[in-house]
């Protein structure tokens, strides 16, 4: 399996290639891919060092996949030029999310929607992997009515200068240099400070992560007749993601049985003990490619109603980790 890795220097990018090697994907050649700037430079995997190359060179080197995490411009120009070559694109950019002609995919719930036409495939938002893991089961058993979800979301999700952002303040903060001048990637100091603005404002007044959000669900469940309403709020939390998810159902439910549902569910694991302060956080979900769910509870202010918190690696399960598991769905199957 030639397969090529799109954005390979990046924060995303060196997350993919670490979680090819610890699950084994049957690479049997590796194309590392970059901006012209990092063209030469060596990646090594399993022991072997590859050169960087171009776009256009991976284009004529043919690979049988290609796992894209290079930014929304990058994959409408190129995605279609792999594609063309009988390259099949897994992109982790929002670019072709909400194309009614690609599939959105979460493998655990609907990577039975793929076939060997599909040569571009869109991987969702993090928040949305994540936030779906959850709903989808749940909405199976007791048809949800609507969602309102408050993310508080790490500054991985950003890149490595948000990271470098927050750092650099947190290191002046403790030496003192208060006045000193960082580098920022945000509108305003990440540390000690919740910033409720995540991406760029688009329509309404909501963010474009908070309109992936209300959005990408939909798809992926394949169930257009649930609402969801969205604020997304970036902590200076250096990695994992967590929401606050208010969640109305049609049908009542029961909550031994929502949780016995959640503890079953594939990928989903359910930290939800109080009474020994046993509840999912992102200081423990970092480097794991499961979905944490806990603090699940009714909700007294209206009937059908529950509250629960849910915490993911937004690099590993909301990023790497499900472009892969998608490429080995598509192998496993003969897709590619």
């Amino acid at each position: 399996m030639k397969v090529a890795v799109v954005g390979a220097t990046g924060m995303v990018g060196q997350v993919m290639l670490k979680v090819l090697e610890e699950r084994n994907f049957p690479v049997t050649e590796l194309i590392p891919v970059a901006s012209e700037r990092s063209v030469g430079k060596i990646i090594a995997y399993k022991g072997k060092e590859y050169p960087v190359v171009s776009l256009p060179t991976a284009v004529e080197m043919r690979p049988d996949i290609a796992l894209f995490s290079a930014g929304g411009g990058t994959s409408l120009e190129w995605a279609p030029k792999f594609a063309e070559v009988g390259t099949t694109v897994v992109d982790n950019s929002s670019a072709w999310r909400m194309d009614a002609t690609k599939k959105l995919v979460v493998p655990e719930i609907n990577a039975s929607v793929l076939t060997k036409e599909d040569k571009i495939i869109a991987n969702p938002n993090c928040s949305t992997i994540q936030l779906v893991m959850v709903l989808n089961p749940l909405h199976k058993k007791y048809k949800i009515k609507r969602v309102v979800v408050s993310t508080y979301q790490s500054v991985t999700g950003t890149g490595k200068a948000a990271v470098d952002q927050l750092n650099a303040e947190t290191e002046n903060a403790v030496k003192g240099n208060s006045n000193e001048s960082v580098e920022k990637v945000y509108p305003y100091e990440i540390f000690k400070n919740a910033l409720p603005q995540c991406d760029v404002f688009d329509e309404g007044d909501y963010t474009k992560e908070e309109l992936k959000l209300m959005r990408e669900p939909l798809k992926i469940m394949g169930d257009y007749s649930f609402q969801l309403t969205a604020t997304a709020v970036r902590v200076p939390v250096q990695g994992g993601h967590s929401e606050s998810v208010n969640i109305e159902f049609e049908n009542d439910f029961d909550l031994d049985e929502v949780k016995t549902i959640l503890s079953e569910t594939s990928g989903v694991v359910l930290q939800d003990d109080v009474a020994n302060k046993v509840y999912p956080m992102c200081l423990y979900s970092e480097g794991k490619d499961e979905v944490f769910v806990g603090r699940i509870r009714r909700d007294p202010s209206q009937p059908n109603t529950l509250n629960c918190w849910i915490v993911a690696d937004n690099l590993r399960k909301g990023a790497a980790t499900n472009t892969i598991q998608i490429a080995e769905y598509l192998v496993e199957k003969g897709l590619v």
